[in-house]
């Protein structure tokens, strides 16, 4: 019996870790070819969609490629066949292998490629370089009645709300008395239908981040005892999780920039990368940011980096770091690679957790397009 995931589901948990809402705006995003209305026997996870890897993915029978960088990241006006992204698109399209992309949205998640390359790094105390994204958080409030408001704060605590720092089940009780007037055709769990009612609750407030309402309130509405539950909910300005590019963080300690550079190449498996900087001075603290990271050197300088590590830097840039104090290591956008193994290990951990048999797969095309001579 075939026991696979959809491809709506595996989607549906990846979000779970790196949501649409994080990304840039205008950033192609998202199913990009292909459908997810199918179950998914196979998955693919590749940093690039180039002719080689729908190859490749044709071969191995591939039924969900899962990239970091879009297919189309420009609108194409036609689609030929034999030429451009047109071949590509047409090979997927003809062997009904679907196209998802996370790319910005998995940069800036928790434990997405800028983690993942701090990691591989050996960087400790890591810190957001640039927030982009502050979380909504809600306060939520529930009327119990006496007797039940510990089942309902623990379910509450148990689906994440009342989480504040390192602290987990955060609440707050006030007593009281509640009234209410059930009607004809109820089913009350204290009192009887037309009589008025009056009963000891407790008002049950937590703190609750947007992205965990539903799951809250479900839960909530699970272990209560009240036919119809009487809660609210509040948006609040308080600041919630912050989410954002790059990352900073400190070596173990200082080293001579020459050496740091010469680690860095072997950390992240590079044949060649471009320093800028004086070689003999030392280095802590270090910013890093797969892909392009010209528009964080500011934020670099700012929080005090003495070297920033990216993807692509522009040669004007890199003077403008130069006269500022800034050390940059430009490794080339491929380091962006290290999703790879990422991607798979947690999508391995949705379908194992769902008891499903999808097979996931890393792409062994090469899709570096440079050349160290």
């Amino acid at each position: 019996m075939e026991n696979w995931i959809t491809g709506l589901r595996l989607i549906q948990r990846l979000e779970e870790w790196a949501p649409k809402k994080l990304a840039y705006e205008n950033d192609k995003i998202g199913l990009l070819v292909g459908t997810l209305n199918k179950k998914v026997k196979k998955v693919m996870v590749t940093l690039d969609v180039l002719e080689n890897v729908a190859d490749e993915a044709t071969e191995k029978k591939v039924d969900l490629i899962v990239a970091h960088h879009p297919v189309i990241f420009h609108p194409l006006k036609t689609v030929e066949s034999d030429e451009g992204q047109g071949k590509i698109v047409t090979k997927l399209v003809k062997n009904d292998i679907a196209v998802y992309v996370a790319h910005t949205n998995l940069d800036i998640a928790s434990g997405g490629v800028n983690d993942m390359l701090a990691d591989q790094l050996g960087l400790d105390e890591t810190e957001i370089l640039q927030p982009t994204y502050s979380e909504p958080l809600y306060k939520l409030a529930v009327y119990v009645p006496e007797g039940y408001i510990e089942t309902v704060r623990q379910a509450l605590g148990d689906a994440g709300a009342g989480a504040i720092g390192s602290y987990s089940h955060c609440s707050f009780i006030t007593k009281g008395e509640g009234t209410f007037l059930p009607g004809l055709e109820t089913h009350p769990f204290i009192g009887f239908p037309g009589k008025m009612e009056k009963a000891d609750e407790g008002r049950l407030e937590t703190i609750v981040p947007e992205h965990l309402i539903d799951e809250a309130i479900a839960r909530m509405i699970a272990v209560h005892p009240y036919e119809e539950v009487a809660y609210d909910l509040f948006p609040m300005k308080n600041v919630g999780k912050e989410y954002g590019l790059g990352r900073i963080g400190k070596l173990a300690e200082p080293v001579p920039f020459e050496d740091y550079c010469l680690q860095v190449k072997e950390r992240l498996g590079v044949d060649g990368l471009r320093a800028v900087g004086p070689l003999e001075e030392k280095v802590q603290t270090v910013a890093v940011s797969g892909g392009d990271g010209n528009s964080l050197v500011p934020y670099a300088r700012l929080r005090g980096a003495d070297v920033l590590i990216t993807g692509d830097i522009y040669y004007h840039t890199a003077h403008d770091a130069l006269l500022n104090g800034l050390k940059i290591i430009d490794a080339g956008h491929h380091i962006e690679s290290v999703m790879k193994k990422g991607v798979r290990q947690y999508l391995l951990k949705a379908i194992r957790e769902e008891a499903y048999d999808t097979e996931v797969i890393l792409s062994e095309s090469v899709t570096n397009p440079f050349h160290f001579m």
